[in-house]
């Protein structure tokens, strides 16, 4: 009897896979990292008398990209506006606080709007459709309301016989 047998999912499973196969590749890229900061080798030339070493020279400065860092040091300007009194101090704004207020009685966005898409209209193999998924939960809550209903009506009828 599956009664009380987990159906697999294929989103998790996919989702576990992925998972795995990101370790792995972090792994690799940390392996790839340690090569790359071990030292360069040092070269020995022929050439030079005696057998001296030479090491590679590092690259000359005017290769690297100069950074404009005037937008790093100055300061931000306040923004003064109609949303701002004399002082500087944000007026109250009734418009903004209602849409506040509102926003909190409302659910999270979908952060995949196309995924949401995918499972209500049953496009990804192996889940139902999101209405067929609602519509067997809307019939098994009638069927425990009835199921509550005949049992309080049993209970009353056997007190009002008593």
């Amino acid at each position: 009897m599956g009664l009380f047998k987990k159906k697999n999912d294929p989103i998790s499973e996919k989702a576990r896979a992925l998972e795995t196969e990101i370790e792995r590749l972090e792994a690799e890229i940390k392996k790839l990292n340690d090569v790359s900061t071990k030292p360069h080798p040092k070269f020995r030339s022929s050439a030079m008398p005696g057998g001296r070493v030479t090491t590679p020279e590092p690259p000359a400065p005017s290769e690297v990209d100069e950074v404009d860092q005037t937008q790093l040091k100055t300061p931000a300007e306040p923004i003064r506006g109609d949303h701002y009194n004399d002082l500087g101090v944000r007026k109250y704004d009734l418009v903004a606080a209602w849409k506040r207020l509102k926003n909190n009685f409302r659910g999270p966005a979908a952060s995949n709007p196309k995924l949401v898409n995918y499972l209500a209209a049953g496009s990804i193999q192996g889940l139902r459709p999101l209405r067929y998924e609602k519509r067997v939960a809307r019939n098994r809550f009638v069927f425990l309301v009835v199921v509550l209903l005949l049992l309080l009506w049993g209970i009353i009828a056997v007190f009002i016989r008593r």
